[in-house]
């Protein structure tokens, strides 16, 4: 399967090493053939894809020449297209763009690929429209390979986030739920005071690295969405912390039948060791700190020793490696449709 990966910031680069390094690329599976890196220099998308502060260094050889990107043995081509409707998608016969340059969030937009030659389009974000939005281990069966031409993964967050509450909600039935996501900073925020370009949001004009700064999270909004049954049920905000990745969910509910810290302790088990959750749902009884999650495959870890039922509330932890995890499911995602 042939696809091309539009936007190269954090996941797309992060997309790409989970391609390359876990072998899915060049035999037989899915292919990268082509990236949109938009105004970006070549030889500064060859360099931040070999060195990188958080993933660390590349195993492999990475050059580039003109146009053209090499990985190893593995040649990609570089497009610096402005619009996604002039890309040569039909040209080079792809199958799947993933969107993730966080433009094209809108199916009308999304849609400009298709016209440009793609046969789907896989946005690595909430989306506005899209045909589907699959959360991984929870609600795959709804894609529809027919007639499902824009499809979300929702974000990193509602891919930790959903899996819990859908081993929670079966285990012992959600009244009520708030959540709060401990979340790395992104480039979305400011690196020193007044550095966000036009959000609106007061507090993401401060220094990300020096602060903890209360924002907003959509992935309460996408809960209804994939598990109808808890409409309405569930917020959410988030607090971003001073590390540049791992993040850490706290979900905090009311029950709606008994149970206790060992019950909802076994569910997750369960749900990590088969079924659909079966890795993209972890569980660990070790003590550990948002480094030790770094490149972490699984979507959420659940923290045993952190989690805890006093009569109808329960609270439970769950960490996640915002880039990569995600990335891993956008893997998964593809190679699942090839």
């Amino acid at each position: 399967m042939r696809i091309a990966i539009n936007g190269f910031g954090r996941i797309g680069r992060a997309l790409l090493r989970v391609l390359l390094e876990e072998r899915v690329g060049g035999n037989g599976g899915v292919e990268v053939v082509a990236i949109n890196i938009g105004t970006l220099d070549p030889a500064l998308v060859a360099h931040t894809f070999k060195y990188d502060t958080t993933m660390g260094v590349f195993k492999g050889s990475v050059s580039v020449s003109g146009n053209v990107l090499t990985i190893g043995s593995h040649k990609i081509l570089l497009f610096a297209e402005l619009s996604a409707e002039s890309l040569p998608w039909r040209h080079h016969s792809i199958d799947w763009v993933v969107e993730c340059s966080g433009h094209y969030t809108k199916s009308e937009d999304a849609y400009q690929h298709i016209r440009a030659g793609a046969k789907k389009v896989l946005i690595s974000a909430p989306a506005t429209g899209a045909d589907c939005t699959i959360i991984p281990g929870v609600n795959n069966q709804l894609f529809d390979a027919k007639n499902h031409l824009i499809v979300s993964l929702g974000s990193c967050t509602s891919n930790a986030l959903l899996p819990m509450l859908k081993v929670i909600h079966e285990a012992c039935g959600i009244k009520r739920a708030f959540v709060v996501t401990t979340h790395a900073y992104t480039n979305t925020q400011a690196l020193l005071d007044g550095g966000a370009s036009s959000s609106k949001d007061l507090r993401k004009h401060r220094a990300a690295p020096l602060n903890i700064i209360p924002s907003s999270t959509g992935a309460d909004r996408m809960v209804g969405e994939v598990l109808p049954a808890l409409q309405g049920r569930v917020s959410a905000l988030a607090i971003r912390v001073p590390v540049s990745n791992v993040s850490l969910l706290e979900v905090t509910w009311t029950a709606e039948r008994a149970m206790s810290t060992e019950s909802i302790l076994a569910a997750f088990d369960s749900a990590a060791s088969k079924g659909a959750l079966q890795g993209i749902l972890s569980t660990t009884d070790e003590q550990l700190v948002s480094s030790d999650y770094l490149q972490n495959p699984s979507s959420v870890i659940i923290d045993k020793p952190l989690c805890s039922v006093r009569e109808d509330m329960g609270t439970a932890f769950g960490w996640y490696d915002n880039e990569w995890g995600y990335s891993c499911r956008l893997r998964d995602f593809l190679v699942s449709v090839q």
